[in-house]
């Protein structure tokens, strides 16, 4: 295929200038106005698209294709993370303390002009194509469950898909997966009570920093001696605060972290397992807690038919020599949301090259987006959508 055949390839000068505009605005979670009046705006550029906003700082675009087929939901989000920048070209944030350092703006770029290419040609598109600008996705509950569950959104879907760009990837790179892809990342907040005193005395005191870390190691165990190892379950404390000084035992300490799994048993019965730990512990050494347990997403599990056929329109699209197979990740996401209500998959394009300078991890300020990706994930959603919405797409398969 030429440069002049090629769509995706043609829209790169766009792709770059949305994706660079909204770099240099980003806005944080559920506050995404002017990111979703600023793809409002380029949607209704694009005849033969009906635009809506279903909820403030969310947008959909629907096209009806010409033939009868499926409907597809395409998702892209939107929202960025508050993160002061260091990267220091010129497209670089504008707001103090937010920029998008989860490649959400190369999402909705890829999105736009996935929604370009299906408007210039809706005779080619069988059934119907929604396209959701999805706020809210670095938030928990989400954005995606407040479209479902509020919005009437996934009514009539008969399959979903969506991306997300990986700076771990080379750029250009396409990897899909069927069945657990990405983990539920709960939550865990912890207070332990005990009892202050003077540091030189601490058989008069209870002292909860030495509670805290026996906490902190036996919870380790919930994993090495609870959990089989074929299973996959990772408990993480990522904070521990307590005390203001040197000689002084405090009365609380405060701990939190997270817990993530990709089974839905284990994941019912990891606070119980969590909970026996910290009782068994504080109980042991007289002190109290107060324990705040908290369910995140749901576990993203792709639907296996939909995660075949996502690899056929790869090796088509990109070549096998762009594609790999996914490896699971202990990440979450809140895409899950969807696949309650409608089969589909999720999957990864590169966008991490050393040129580039874009292997930095996503939510590190330095983070950036070899913009190369950009054209592949246009590439894929494309394809996706004139493939996803035939009519004979079925599970069978």
């Amino acid at each position: 295929m030429t440069a002049t055949q090629d769509p995706a390839q043609e829209l790169r000068e766009q792709l770059v200038a949305w994706r660079r505009h909204l770099h240099q605005h980003p806005e944080v979670g559920f506050h995404e106005h002017e990111t979703a009046a600023y793809i409002e705006a380029e949607l209704k550029k694009m005849p033969g698209l009906t635009v809506t906003r279903p909820t403030a700082t969310s947008v959909l675009a629907i096209l009806k294709g010409g033939q009868p087929g499926r409907t597809l939901l395409l998702r892209a989000d939107i929202d960025a993370l508050p993160i002061q920048e260091e990267n220091t070209f010129d497209f670089a944030s504008r707001t103090p303390g937010v920029m998008h350092a989860c490649g959400h703006d190369g999402h909705t770029a890829i999105l736009l002009g996935t929604a370009r290419l299906l408007a210039e040609n809706p005779g080619a598109v069988p059934g119907e194509v929604r396209m959701i600008f999805q706020h809210a996705e670095e938030i928990g509950p989400g954005g995606a469950e407040e479209l479902v569950m509020e919005t009437g959104l996934m009514d009539g879907v008969d399959v979903v898909t969506g991306l997300h760009l990986n700076s771990q990837l080379p750029a250009g790179m396409v990897a899909v997966k069927p069945g657990a892809f990405m983990a539920s990342p709960d939550m865990i907040e912890l207070t332990i009570k005990g009892r202050g005193g003077h540091g030189a005395h601490p058989e008069e005191a209870t002292d909860p920093i030495a509670i805290g870390a026996q906490v902190v190691t036996n919870l380790q165990h919930v994993v090495s001696r609870h959990v089989g190892a074929q299973d996959a379950l990772v408990v993480s404390v990522t904070y521990f605060r307590s005390g203001t000084t040197h000689n002084v035992i405090p009365d609380t300490a405060e701990l939190m972290g997270t817990v993530r799994t990709f089974d839905p048993e284990l994941r019912r019965k990891a606070p119980q397992l969590i909970e026996r730990v910290i009782k068994g512990v504080c109980e042991a050494h007289g002190a109290e807690y107060d324990l705040r347990y908290s369910f995140g997403y749901r576990p993203l599990i792709n639907t296996d038919w939909v995660a075949a056929q996502l690899k056929e329109i790869a090796l088509e699209t990109v070549g096998p020599e762009h594609f790999q197979d996914a490896k699971p990740t202990m990440g979450g996401e809140d895409f899950s949301a969807y696949l309650e209500k409608a089969p589909g998959a999720y999957f990864n394009v590169g966008s991490g090259s050393d040129g580039a300078d874009s292997r930095w991890p996503h939510h590190h300020p330095r983070f950036t987006l070899d913009e190369l990706s950009l054209e592949t994930g246009v590439r894929m959603l494309h394809a996706a959508a004139l493939r996803l919405t035939m009519p004979d797409q079925t599970a069978s398969e």
